[in-house]
């Protein structure tokens, strides 16, 4: 199995400060991102992914996608991946590294996808 490209939560935030063209999605559910999303972040449900493969595959920028503790963006990731997209980065430990870190939420994530 082919490794999945990843970022940690330091390298996120630098990336968030420093640069602009990159997105990021939130793959929780909604239950779980009313408890608070990464800044600039976008929302799109898991199971959703499969419906909004053109989303990914038309972006010219990178993607990073993050769940709860990286399990799941991680499984997101690999799919992408297999459908022959590769501009995506999973978010190593999730919104809980993140948080861990002493980094920021926000209430309110910029837009949904889906």
């Amino acid at each position: 199995m082919s490794r999945i490209k990843e970022i940690k939560a330091s390298e996120l935030s630098e990336l968030i400060e420093s640069d602009r063209h990159f997105e990021i999605i939130d793959i929780r559910t909604q239950t779980e991102i009313e408890r608070g999303v990464i800044p600039n972040s976008k929302t799109l449900a898991m199971h959703l992914v499969p419906l909004n493969l053109s989303f990914f595959a038309q972006s010219e920028k990178q993607v990073v996608i993050y769940c709860r503790t990286g399990s799941r963006s991680a499984q997101v990731c690999r799919f992408l991946n297999k459908q022959g997209i590769h501009n995506v980065i999973n978010l190593r430990g999730g919104i809980v590294k993140w948080t861990n870190s002493g980094l920021p939420l926000t209430a309110e994530p910029i837009a949904a996808i889906a």
